[in-house]
């Protein structure tokens, strides 16, 4: 019980840390949208939601993230902060069309 106690507060803290939420969406095998303007120097949480009836894997070189998203299926990815920049990231499945970049202002 104590166990469970402490993750849902590690859990509730974490989520408390991040600033704002955005939400990326995959169609199609495709990114929408596919720039994502966040906030430089904050931390962010970004909500990916795979509409598509296969996997995909968020991957992102630049952000040090991979994220398997199962099919119908929602995930949050923690980022950041960021100095401002792109940072390209794409669908390990389906890397020829699922593509984007996230931009720090």
């Amino acid at each position: 019980m104590k166990k469970l106690l402490f993750v849902a507060l590690l859990l509730s803290t974490a989520a408390s840390f991040a600033e704002q939420e955005f939400t990326l969406v995959i169609r199609g095998h495709v990114f929408a949208p596919s720039e994502v303007k966040i906030p430089a120097g904050k931390k962010i949480a970004l909500m990916v939601e795979n509409q598509d009836l296969t996997v995909e894997e968020f991957e992102s070189y630049d952000l040090n993230r991979e994220k398997i998203i199962p099919p119908k299926s929602k995930e949050t990815i923690f980022v950041g902060p960021l100095p401002p920049g792109r940072y390209p990231f794409f669908g390990e499945f389906h890397d020829k069309t699922a593509r984007g970049v996230l931009i720090t202002e």
